[in-house]
């Protein structure tokens, strides 16, 4: 196969013949730019797979240090807890110990004031150390150790004065209403599972007075997870009464209360059901049943 090619020119027409070296030049250019063409689209492909290669290893690091940050900055919040609730435990022992001085006028005897530390967090929202709450624990060790000298000899004191009628628990927290859920083992109302039941429930209007079963010194007044507004008060000797789902509270940590007086509302806050009151009597920390206590005769 031959090409002819015309050339127009002054003297006349032209004819040039290419030969099979020009033709084929075209397809060599070609072939060359598709080559060329091909190499740079894979370099680029390869090169853009190794920025994306990069981008997530980067990526996947960053998600580890994250999680890591995250799962240390559990621990931290949890030990905060941890000592939170150790500053309260310690600012309800102070307050039992130096109400009961100072009602006993035994002040100068037994200061509950001049070890108090500063306590607390640094602020709310405010990343907490593994230093500072290492150094509030020992502060908060410290304190215990001395009011826990304290206190015994104290209460053996005040243990002696005429107030064994007063402290006496009986009878039922509350002026009017019915016994809606006994001490034991029950059908928890809110997921049919059998549990164990750690007080007495009495049931009546919302609004109606809660009442202390005996004398003593107001240790909790506040909100406590599970019970709503709870209401909790030493009577010395290692018991103690708690009352929750209050919808109000009518006294503070420290207040003295007297046997019958009215420390509290009947409301449904925390985990309830209706208005009540879940009343608890605890020993050295631990619910017994109060049974026996409600249905004691007052002396």
């Amino acid at each position: 196969m031959s090409v002819t090619v015309f050339i127009q020119r002054r003297k006349g027409v032209s004819r040039w013949q290419p030969s099979k070296q020009w033709l084929l030049l075209p397809i060599f250019m070609i072939a060359t730019g598709a080559g060329v063409y091909q190499h740079t689209s894979d370099q680029f492909k390869s090169q853009q797979h190794s920025v994306e290669s990069e981008k997530l290893a980067r990526e996947a690091q960053e998600q580890k240090v994250l999680e890591l940050k995250n799962a240390t900055d559990m621990q931290l919040a949890t030990l905060a807890q941890h000592v939170a609730l150790m500053q309260a435990k310690l600012t309800r022992l102070e307050a039992l110990g130096q109400q009961l001085a100072e009602d006993n006028q035994l002040s100068e005897q037994f200061d509950f004031t001049s070890q108090v530390g500063v306590g607390g967090l640094s602020g709310v929202g405010e990343q907490v150390t593994l230093t500072e709450l290492i150094a509030e624990i020992d502060l908060m060790t410290q304190r215990l150790e001395i009011n826990n000298q304290q206190l015994p000899l104290l209460e053996t004191v005040a243990s002696n004065l005429n107030i064994g009628t007063e402290r006496y628990i009986s009878g039922r927290p509350i002026e009017k209403g019915w016994l809606s859920s006994p001490y034991g083992t029950r059908n928890d109302p809110f997921n049919g599972r059998k549990t164990r039941h750690k007080g007495i429930d009495f049931a009546g209007a919302e609004g109606s007075n809660v009442l202390a079963t005996a004398a003593g010194v107001v240790t909790w007044s506040g909100n406590m997870f599970g019970y709503g507004n709870v209401i909790e008060i030493d009577h010395g000797n290692g018991i103690s009464t708690r009352y929750g789902h209050n919808k109000d509270l009518s006294v503070s940590v420290g207040d003295v209360v007297t046997k019958g007086e009215t420390i509290a509302i009947m409301g449904s806050t925390g985990r309830s059901t209706g208005p009540h009151v879940h009343y608890e009597v605890l020993r050295n920390g631990q619910q017994i049943d109060p049974t026996k206590y409600v249905q004691r005769k007052p002396v």
